[in-house]
């Protein structure tokens, strides 16, 4: 049974699954828009939301603690200096998920 376990296993396994985040998140941070499945999408959420909630507050703690979940010393710079500034009166929700229309040929899922 599955109980009080959160996330979606993305058909991955947990290492797999930690480097997937890993890197859709240092590219959302880095393009600030990118093309995925919904439910990647709806779980990279939660692990972007809190990054960016936690360069808010610029410090050398929260520094090391966004570098130790994305590992790429130029994202962090970029969180820290124009996303944290940039979300500071804002309470969350900093991400939108934005449904595209399917590739030719593959009927829509919502009609």
């Amino acid at each position: 049974m599955r109980h009080h376990l959160s996330g979606r296993q993305l058909s991955r396994n947990s290492s797999h699954r930690h480097a997937l985040m890993r890197n859709m998140s240092v590219s959302l941070l880095r393009h600030e828009t990118i093309r995925t499945t919904l439910p990647k999408a709806k779980e990279l959420r939660r692990v972007v939301e809190p990054l960016i909630t936690l360069a808010k507050n610029d410090g050398d703690a929260n520094r090391r603690r966004a570098f130790a979940r994305l590992r790429d010393a130029q994202i962090v710079e970029k969180l820290f200096a124009d996303l944290g500034p940039r979300f500071r009166t804002r309470p969350g929700g900093y991400t939108r998920i934005l449904r595209m229309l399917p590739r030719p040929g593959i009927p829509l899922p919502w009609r």
